[in-house]
């Protein structure tokens, strides 16, 4: 291991050595190879060195010699050939999430929605045929229900547009197979939300399988976006910083030339690897991802409930707000939350995440008054969102804590949610 690592540390020296003596900076380098700036500083820093791919492109680009950063010279077509560069892309996804974890099995059983998930005869759909126009609508509207905390209506939803998906016989089977993919990813969240990381594994499997035949890299963005989000809740938050990084290493870049909907799904996928870093407990990679999707949101704003993603500057500063109270940096939080709560956020997840935490900042605090009432500021949102087992959980502790029962409002509110203290 020590080997390794000092092996990286010399490969990052040849490339930095390289760039300084042609008088360029990290960012006009790493323009030239259309990555962002911290993917160069990453690989100068003895990080990352292990694509292959990516030493091969830096030497061309700085006339670094093949062997000086371990690498055998070029001899066959995966070195400048883009076809095969996309398929070494997706093998390595493919071969991470297989290889990452075995999931936890099911824990927890949704009726259609879990028989929608397995193979052969699921629920029935409407049995009637649908254009693609038709279903990416219904796609849309599953999004919507998801982005307004409806989880109720969405789980009735699911299952029958799943069926719906799968039987299409439409000539256009990877705009389908894309459909379908982003219908697993919503479900894949949906189980998120109800702590039922079992079949979350099952979903998330199926939209990664959807999203490789699709060929959409917006659709696999957002596949592995979902899947480093269920490796978080497994704990595995080293692996998801992991798959994060290396997807969005090769998505990154050249943002003023791309459509609004890529530059949501890349700028969503760096905040989950953010989560995944301050969960961690690493800033200095939480910090990366932060200043990326920074960038990305310079270029893009979709903000509304009926909008395949939500991404903003105001969703990043939401998240950023949720890594400075996975630190514990409390007075930070709310420092940084206090404009956010003046500001317009329209869709109703969104403006539920930044009062509940609020509340864990407050609760950190010892702020149970404040907490509670950030709480009810968060049902006024999204009174679903409210009743999820991480908020309740939230309630339950808070209550706990008020010993002297000084709150009596907060205990009531707990019984209401069914987590007595």
């Amino acid at each position: 291991m020590a080997n390794a690592h000092s092996e990286a540390r010399r490969i990052g020296e040849e490339i930095r050595r390289a760039r300084v003596l042609q008088g360029r900076s990290q960012t006009d380098v790493a323009a030239a190879l259309g990555y962002h700036q911290s993917k160069l500083s990453r690989l100068e820093g003895g990080r990352g060195t292990e694509d292959i791919r990516v030493l091969r492109a830096v030497a061309r680009e700085l006339g670094i010699p093949p062997q000086r950063l371990g690498l055998a010279p070029a001899q066959d077509a995966s070195a400048t050939d883009p076809e095969a560069d996309d398929m070494h892309r997706r093998t390595f996804l493919t071969a991470s999430i297989a290889a990452i974890a075995a999931p936890n099995p099911p824990t927890t059983s949704h009726g259609h929605l879990v028989r929608a998930l397995l193979p052969g005869p699921g629920p029935e759909g409407t049995g009637s045929p649908q254009d693609t126009a038709d279903l990416y609508r219904r796609v849309g509207a599953a999004l919507s229900l998801f982005h307004t905390c409806n989880y109720t209506e969405l789980e009735r939803t699911l299952p029958c547009l799943i069926a719906d998906l799968r039987a299409a016989s439409t000539g256009d089977r990877d705009a389908v197979s894309g459909l379908l993919a982003t219908a697993y990813q919503t479900t894949t969240s949906l189980l998120l939300k109800q702590h039922d990381q079992g079949n979350a594994w099952l979903a998330v499997g199926r939209a990664m399988a959807e999203a490789e035949r699709s060929g959409d890299p917006v659709v696999l963005a957002s596949s592995v976006r979902v899947q480093a989000h269920v490796l978080v809740r497994e704990k595995h938050t080293s692996e998801a910083v992991t798959l994060v990084r290396h997807t969005a290493d090769q998505l990154t870049g050249s943002y003023d030339r791309r459509s609004p909907k890529y530059l949501a799904a890349v700028g969503l996928l760096l905040l989950r690897g953010m989560t995944a870093a301050s969960i961690g407990g690493d800033r200095a990679a939480t910090k990366e991802f932060l200043t990326e999707a920074k960038a990305v949101s310079q270029y893009v704003t979709l903000d509304r409930p009926d909008a395949w993603a939500t991404f903003s500057p105001t969703n990043v500063a939401l998240h950023e707000l949720s890594a400075l109270v996975a630190f514990g940096d409390a007075g930070l939080a709310l420092q940084a939350a206090r404009p956010l709560m003046r500001r317009h956020i329209p869709v109703p997840e969104r403006r539920a995440a930044l009062w509940v935490e609020a509340a864990r900042a407050y609760s950190q605090q010892g702020r149970l008054a404040d907490g509670y009432q950030a709480l009810r500021i968060a049902e006024t949102c999204a009174a679903q969102d409210i009743r999820r087992p991480d908020v309740r959980h939230l309630v339950a502790d808070m209550a706990a804590r008020d010993r002297r029962r000084t709150l009596p409002e907060l205990h009531q509110f707990s019984r209401q949610l069914g987590v007595p203290a």
